[in-house]
Order: C-alpha cells, then sequence, then structure tokens
C-alpha cells in the first residue's frame, strides 16, 4: 500500500505544470464570435425566441371555428361525414381549451379538448357515454399536428380506432350587389 500512494498522488497533479509546453508550440485559436448573439449563445446557450403563451392567444382567436371532412375507421367500413364547430378556443398558457360539438354522420355530441400552442399537439374527449360511428366511450381523439391530421384512440386494444382527415371550412365570399366587377390597374 505505501508504493501506490506516490502514485495516486502524481496522478493527481496537473500534468501541464510537470510537462511545460516547449517554446514555438502550436497553441490551438479559436476565432473570436462575430456577433453579439454568438457571444450570449456562447455564454449562456442557445436563446428561445419562440413565445408558446403568444402563440395560444394567436391560435385562439384565428382558429377556424368549423372544421368538416370524414371518420374512416380502421376495421374497415364507409367513411362518417364530419363536422366539428368549435364553439369556445380560450387561451390558457400555451394551452388553448377548446369547447363544442361535432357531428359524425347523424349523431352529434359536445367535445372538450386542449390543443398545444408549442407542439400543435391536439387531444379531444367526446362527453357522452355513447357509441359513435364506432368510436366507443372511453376513447380520445389525438393530434400531432392540430385539428387537420388526427386519430381515433380506442379505450381497448380490441378496436383498431379510425382517422379523421378535416378541413376548415372556408365562408363563401359574398357576391357584389350590383355594379361592375373591381379590376387593377396594372
Amino acid at each position: 500500500m505505501p508504493l501506490l500512494l506516490p502514485l495516486l498522488l502524481a496522478a493527481a497533479e496537473p500534468q501541464l505544470a510537470m510537462n511545460p509546453l516547449p517554446v514555438g508550440s502550436v497553441v490551438p485559436f479559436g476565432a473570436p464570435p462575430s456577433s453579439a448573439m454568438q457571444v450570449l449563445e456562447s455564454e449562456l446557450g442557445p436563446v428561445e425566441t419562440f413565445d408558446p403563451m403568444g402563440r395560444a392567444v394567436d391560435l385562439a382567436r384565428d382558429l377556424p371555428r368549423v372544421w368538416s371532412g370524414v371518420y374512416r375507421s380502421f376495421s374497415g367500413g364507409a367513411p362518417l361525414p364530419v363536422q366539428l364547430r368549435l364553439a369556445e378556443a380560450t387561451p390558457m398558457g400555451q394551452m388553448v381549451d377548446l369547447r363544442g360539438e361535432m357531428q359524425v354522420g347523424e349523431t352529434t355530441v359536445a367535445v372538450q379538448g386542449n390543443l398545444n400552442a408549442k407542439s400543435d399537439q391536439l387531444d379531444l374527449l367526446m362527453l357522452c357515454d355513447c357509441e359513435v360511428g364506432g368510436m366507443e366511450s372511453g376513447g380520445e381523439i389525438s393530434g400531432v399536428q392540430g385539428l387537420e391530421l388526427a386519430g381515433w384512440i380506442a379505450p381497448r386494444l380490441t378496436n383498431p380506432g379510425g382517422r379523421f382527415d378535416l378541413r376548415p371550412e372556408v365562408p363563401a365570399p359574398a357576391s357584389p350587389s350590383g355594379g361592375a366587377p373591381v379590376r387593377g390597374l396594372w
């Protein structure tokens, strides 16, 4: 044991002091950062400029209130027409609280959920104890690109679920009443 102690102490000492660099040796050089942002990132790390709470406010204001499309079950069957009407979209931090109703085929049910403004993830629940278009009670509608790409996740493994294909409804442009059409100058 007495022979190992000097070896351990020598290993713990800094090696640079024991082996100084010879005169004229090459020292790696790093150019200084060229902008203030690079200085900030090098000292503090990357800076996130995205504001999810501000985007939640924008989404709640600008999100289309009526969506329509189809629901296709993964187990087969005819596609069912779907219309989603959002009555409320309320920003809550980086989330948008959604409330409204959804018509699947001939059945209309209340829905409630959240849309994450940072990741565009959607979680939407049907607020009924019923089976609507093959979607049984206890499942959830989950999306990774907001309402446009969403699927129904079944509460049991025996049901494969399904996929929603929804697009915002664009209101028809108001036709001008009388008069000549407006033409550009150029």
